[in-house]
């Protein structure tokens, strides 16, 4: 008989490309999840994975065993979705994929509520991107993400997911202190036109909606600096370096060098939390859904 575990390993492998990946995922060392598949090689007596420069390739045989395990583990879940609802009590470990700023601004204080509240849960948190995020959602890798979108760039659910809104997260311009903007209340976006930008890398959201933004106004934005992380970018902008957008859900407190300007009008993002329709009835879903959004004024209140 085929271990779930392993099998669940496999599957993790799949979805996410690399052994370190997958463990990452799961909460295990790549060395884990290493031997959970070579046991699973051994009692398949087929080889699952196979080097590849520096990395690893699923065989034939390997994706087709992963999605065998793909149907197991919906399986599985719909059993503990079953027992959970019976109960009526959050319990069991809920794995939630989130991104960045979210990761280090809403969840700390929502999953330290829920541990406090619901001791037999087990919440374990990735970060991980908004878009990647909804994808592992919808294929069963994880049970709940927290994930975002702009008004210009709405956030595409696929069939079998569910979302709920948690709340908006404003924007400002943020500026060098000398900068003659940084004297004013508010700026319109056309007055940006011949500014030097610090953004998020091509692909990303919060790039992707500051090029359809600004060049709906009639220019070309000047991006001379990317970054992923939001507190890179307003190190570079600190600096003197550039002007930057960036939302304040975990943007933390501005060093001396950087004020913040409001846009006129302000841009927002807007939080979702999204699930599969199949754990709609878990209370584990809806108890951290509901946590979620009541603690959203009280983290948004503390960011302005």
């Amino acid at each position: 008989m085929l271990d779930l575990g392993r099998l669940r390993a496999l599957h993790a492998v799949a979805v996410h490309g690399t052994v370190g990946a997958a463990a990452a995922a799961l909460g295990y060392t790549p060395s884990a999840v290493s031997q959970q598949i070579a046991k699973l090689e051994r009692e398949t007596r087929t080889t699952l994975l196979e080097r590849q420069g520096r990395g690893v390739r699923l065989t034939d045989e390997a994706h087709q065993l992963a999605a065998t395990a793909e149907k197991l583990l919906s399986i599985v879940e719909e059993a503990e979705v079953r027992l959970e609802e019976r109960r009526g009590l959050p319990a069991g470990r809920l794995s939630i994929g989130c991104f960045a700023s979210a990761a280090r601004g809403l969840m700390p204080r929502a999953l330290a509520e829920l541990a406090v509240r619901h001791p037999s849960l087990d919440a374990r948190l990735t970060e991980v991107d908004p878009h990647v995020s909804i994808d592992l959602v919808a294929r069963g890798v994880i049970d709940l993400a927290v994930a975002h979108d702009w008004d210009i760039a709405p956030l595409p659910t696929p069939p079998g997911v569910e979302q709920a809104v948690i709340g908006d997260d404003l924007c400002d311009v943020l500026v060098p202190r000398e900068h003659p903007l940084a004297a004013r209340a508010t700026v319109r976006r056309e007055e940006l036109a011949d500014e030097r930008w610090i953004t998020q890398p091509p692909g990303t959201v919060c790039h992707d909606w500051l090029i359809q933004t600004l060049r709906a106004t009639g220019y070309e934005p000047h991006i001379v600096h990317q970054a992923e992380e939001n507190h890179t970018q307003v190190a570079l902008v600190a600096a003197g370096l550039g002007i930057a957008m960036v939302p304040r859900l975990g943007r933390g407190t501005l060093p001396p060098e950087v004020t913040p300007v409001r846009l006129d009008p302000m841009p927002r993002r807007r939080l979702h939390a999204l699930w599969r329709t199949g754990a709609a009835r878990r209370p584990a879903i809806s108890e951290t859904v509901r946590t979620l959004r009541e603690l959203w004024p009280r983290v948004a209140s503390s960011t302005g």
